[in-house]
């Protein structure tokens, strides 16, 4: 039954992307493994991960644009809840680390040797077990968006206060886990990974099956998002973006609604962030930075706000030409991606998808415009030469 609805929810664009995606799961990981070196349509293993890595940070702008571009909700702290998912898939690599550590301790990872932890910290248990600390990527931040959306919502804080205050939240944590003494490893973070379920983490059938991994669940995350705002909860969601108020007294709970979309948006971010630390080798407190969440806002206006299709497209055209400019330009990247932000809120307002999707419903409006009038013409008799 949830899968029917789900299927129905999907227009032809979702249906084409999410194709797309399942495709790219499967072809570029068996080109990797199964085609030469020497052949054209080989993809390199370094390759692949780098768009894996990209294909993380399209899950990311696609959780915030559940929340800006359909409820309305400018988080500027959900490189806070991609970071949680993040550390939660850190601790359980570290656990998995054993005596193959530099110290060689089997229950203590090597900081915390250097630090002289007399034993695990309670907060740790339960990680050397995968399903635990997968829990754990979702309970993470979407507990800590719980919390904050509570209290946040209930005090009807909206706009420009709520983008200032989820920044404060993410800095706060960054200042936090920069910590020693908070058991996250502090400013080196988490690194040194060994394996995933008994699999070498740098091997490359363990980097193909994460590639897969990755493109398949931002499908999965753009059918259950595309059926979340196509459903009815969808449309009210919308009308809380538009007129808050008014929504408000056609009887809605909108800080139900807020705080429901909140969480799920938060736990796709974890899941982001649990897909991108086995794939990088590493997880840090800069993940927490303001400016990481900032850059996912521009991601996603890059793309188009509100269109699902777009954050994943702005996301992997940012930082693919971050990966080529910062080569090039090592100096003036910032100035570009500024720049480009500034560019598109002039010329592209709706984003690169929102645009071509308006320009192609402009072209073809006045042909149907044109048989409308015409239609009325023959209709009444006018318009016909003698």
């Amino acid at each position: 039954m949830i899968t029917a609805f789900i299927l129905r929810s999907l227009d032809r664009r979702i249906s084409i992307a999410i194709a797309i995606l399942i495709a790219i799961a499967f072809l570029v990981p068996l080109s990797n493994l199964l085609l030469p070196e020497t052949s054209a349509l080989h993809v390199p293993t370094y390759l692949m991960s780098l768009f894996g890595k990209y294909l993380t940070y399209a899950l990311l702008a696609l959780a915030l644009d559940l929340v800006w571009g359909y409820c309305g909700i400018l988080s500027l702290g959900h490189g806070a809840f991609f970071a949680l998912g993040g550390y939660a898939m850190g601790m359980y690599l570290m656990r998995q680390i054993g005596t193959r550590g530099t110290y060689g301790n089997p229950i203590l990872p090597d900081f915390m040797v250097f630090l002289n932890w007399k034993e695990l910290p309670w907060f740790w248990y339960g990680f050397d077990h995968f399903w635990f600390a997968m829990i754990m990527v979702l309970a993470a931040p979407g507990l800590l968006a719980f919390i904050f959306g509570w209290f946040a919502f209930r005090s009807r804080v909206n706009g420009v206060y709520l983008s200032i205050i989820t920044q404060a939240m993410t800095y706060a944590l960054l200042l936090a886990f920069f910590r020693n003494d908070m058991g996250f490893g502090g400013n080196n973070g988490l690194t040194d990974f060994k394996d995933i379920l008994g699999f070498n983490i740098q091997a490359d059938g363990t980097r193909a099956t994460l590639f897969a991994i990755t493109a398949l669940l931002l499908a999965l995350a753009l059918m259950l998002s595309s059926a979340i705002v196509r459903s009815k909860f969808g449309k009210v969601l919308v009308g809380v973006r538009d007129a808050e108020s008014r929504t408000r007294f056609l009887g809605y709970r909108v800080e139900h609604m807020k705080l429901f979309v909140f969480v799920v948006s938060a736990m796709m971010a974890g899941i982001a962030g649990a897909l991108y630390v086995p794939q990088i080798g590493i997880i840090n407190p800069g993940e927490f930075a303001p400016a990481n969440s900032i850059e996912v806002v521009i991601w996603t206006a890059v793309g188009g706000r509100a269109t699902l299709i777009g954050p994943i497209i702005g996301a992997i055209l940012v930082n693919g030409g971050k990966t080529i400019f910062t080569g090039l330009f090592p100096s003036f990247w910032l100035f570009a991606l500024g720049g480009l932000f500034v560019a598109v809120t002039l010329f592209l307002p709706k984003g690169i998808v929102g645009t071509a999707a308006q320009y192609i419903g402009n072209g073809r409006q006045p042909e149907t415009e044109g048989r409308g009038r015409r239609s009325q013409q023959d209709h009444s008799g006018g318009g016909v030469r003698a």
